[in-house]
């Protein structure tokens, strides 16, 4: 039995069309990371010696994990894939996986049809507890574009942006720092102008960038602005945000057009506080 790889790239697979997304866009993932691909489906049955229907239901699991090695594998050439079928409970698999992966990557199981966001699925349980950054496919291929970063001045979304620095560097690409002011006025605009620009003070190894300040709802414009973009990188909680996912997080996971990674990982420390000061310069594009 072969040794698994440390820090793979693990998806979830349920053999839908968006888990099978999901396992293109991580093979893609993997190949660039040099990672390799863990394909993982989890498989719960209750009492499994006492039902008839055992062997059947495994050999179909099976089935859907084999499925998606093969279309790993087609879709990427030179792919590492590893298929595994595993026993427990989805999130609790993937949130124990989650502990030593380079990433996850789920599919979003056409979140956006659904009237509300559903707390107790696989999908919004990894979102919000994994340790390592989540990324949620969307559509046949990710287009092309900036990664966007959302931040707040949380220290979930500092964390953000740092991961989304690290994306545009391996991906060659500019970040797009977003934040946005719900109700605009030159106060408003200021003060969301010294967030944008704490948040790059805290992220050093950001350095291709552009900083842009939004206006209106925050989950409506960021989600807007998902749309030109190759990736949406954003904090599961925002700075005033209780529960599992922030309000921001919550419809940009359900309604984000561009793929989108959520933040895990140590924190980054805030810059130390300074004297307010406004620069005669906003870099905003």
């Amino acid at each position: 039995m072969p040794v698994p790889s440390p820090s793979p790239v693990v998806v979830g697979v349920t053999g839908t069309s968006a888990s099978l997304a999901a396992v293109r866009l991580a093979a893609r993932e993997a190949v660039s990371r040099g990672r390799e691909l863990r394909i993982v489906h989890a498989f719960t049955w209750s009492h499994p010696r006492l039902d008839q229907h055992y062997d059947r239901a495994r050999r179909a699991a099976s089935q859907v994990v084999d499925a998606a090695v093969a279309t790993a594998q087609r879709s990427t050439p030179g792919v590492r894939v590893q298929g595994q079928l595993v026993d427990g409970l989805p999130d609790q698999v993937l949130l124990r996986l989650s502990r030593s992966a380079e990433m996850v990557v789920l599919g979003d199981d056409d979140l956006a049809t659904l009237p509300w966001l559903p707390t107790g699925s696989v999908l919004v349980q990894t979102v919000a507890r994994a340790w390592c950054p989540v990324l949620v496919a969307r559509g046949p291929r990710p287009q092309a574009g900036p990664i966007l970063a959302a931040v707040d001045g949380s220290d979930c979304s500092l964390l953000g942006l740092r991961q989304a620095a690290v994306e545009g560097a391996r991906r060659n690409v500019g970040v797009v720092v977003a934040h946005v002011v719900e109700q605009p006025g030159p106060a408003a605009e200021a003060a969301g102008r010294e967030i944008l620009e704490r948040a790059v003070e805290a992220v050093p190894e950001l350095v291709d960038y552009q900083l842009r300040l939004l206006t209106g709802a925050p989950a409506a414009a960021i989600v807007r602005a998902s749309a030109r973009a190759r990736v949406t990188v954003l904090g599961p909680r925002g700075t005033n945000d209780v529960g599992l996912l922030g309000s921001v997080a919550r419809a940009v996971l359900r309604r984000a057009a561009s793929p989108t990674l959520f933040a895990h990982g140590p924190s980054v420390p805030s810059p130390a506080p300074r004297l307010p000061q406004l620069s005669g310069q906003s870099g905003l594009s």
